[in-house]
């Protein structure tokens, strides 16, 4: 008995999104002893595709072969939206007993109407743009995956692994997710229900408002967010807001967003080559002298440090394997 995978590539294709979940499946290979996840690498013309990192992989046609479970890799997201992506999703996904979809490549099965009257999740910083473009489906941004009957989705770059983890641990339970985990160096599977947002999950507002507002922070942080505008998103008065915010939190609200704030740029300068002015900008702080001092309060390094501190541990991938061979 195996599982087939089939792997769905676009132009642009996220090195990482692909590179954490094969991993994870090819070592539940080798701790099993057999070969139970075939992996294949498919595309909508079967042709060479060039990812963003500027590595090619040679991909099979979409559809030529039955796949269980069929994954589309996140990265570019209007590539991955061209007519002939759709169509080859859907080929692909024929025969298919499950579908998932790493980082952004929800908008492609968002696009094909996988995600329709479904909940799922993506990147943070691409949830409210899934939501308003495809507002038949629940877009949850505080999830690090979200399996929702035969569908899949997970938030972005490492947090493929984590969905991986979850569905080893369904076909063959929780000793051997762990073992994979191991096998990897990386924590236990997290829980599909963790925030992708540490900093609102540690202030643990009790009520739906002061949450609500910290959505609408997270949610607009490039904006000035003023506490008349944090109040108003709250649907209290000013007083009503920072007495409550205070209570809840522990903090004043200037300071949670300066925890967001940072939070946000240290996913973006983990996951990225942008400037530290750049990410500082585009996380609302003025400039990255306000930035490297919000850094040193809240993490005691400044942010070239913490981005060096952050890179992710390399995964050994030389076991992948493509089914049926190339």
């Amino acid at each position: 008995m195996s599982a087939p995978f089939a792997f769905y590539l676009c132009e642009g294709f996220q090195l990482l999104d692909l590179a954490g979940p094969t991993a994870a499946l090819t070592a539940a290979n080798r701790l099993l002893g057999t070969d139970y996840y075939r992996i294949e690498l498919v595309s909508k013309d079967g042709d060479t595709v060039l990812g963003d990192a500027g590595l090619s992989l040679t991909a099979r046609l979409a559809g030529s072969s039955p796949a269980e479970t069929v994954v589309v890799v996140g990265g570019m997201i209007e590539p991955m939206l061209e007519p002939d992506n759709i169509a080859g999703i859907q080929r692909a996904s024929a025969e298919a007993s499950s579908i998932a979809s790493i980082c952004t490549g929800a908008f492609l099965l968002a696009a094909a109407g996988y995600l329709d009257g479904k909940r799922a999740t993506t990147h943070w910083q691409f949830a409210q743009r899934l939501q308003d473009r495809y507002p038949r489906v629940t877009v949850d941004a505080d999830r690090i995956f979200i399996n929702d009957g035969a569908i899949w989705t997970s938030a972005g770059m490492t947090a493929g692994i984590d969905l991986m983890l979850a569905r080893i641990e369904v076909d063959h339970g929780a000793e051997m997710a762990k073992s994979v985990s191991r096998e990897l160096v990386v924590y236990h599977r997290r829980p599909g229900g963790q925030s992708q947002y540490a900093a609102i999950s540690q202030m643990e507002p009790r009520t739906d408002r002061i949450r609500k507002a910290l959505t609408y922070a997270r949610d607009h942080l490039s904006e000035p967010l003023s506490v008349d505008r944090l109040a108003e998103a709250a649907c209290l008065s000013v007083r009503q807001f920072t007495r409550l915010f205070r209570k809840e939190t522990g903090e004043t609200p200037a300071r949670a967003i300066e925890r967001l704030r940072c939070e946000a740029a240290r996913i973006r300068l983990r996951d990225g080559n942008e400037p530290v002015g750049t990410v500082a900008l585009f996380v609302g702080f003025a400039d990255a002298e306000r930035m490297r001092c919000a850094f040193l309060r809240n993490f005691g390094h400044p942010p070239q440090t913490q981005r060096r501190l952050d890179q992710p541990l390399a995964v050994n991938v030389s076991g992948l394997t493509c089914w049926p061979p190339a």
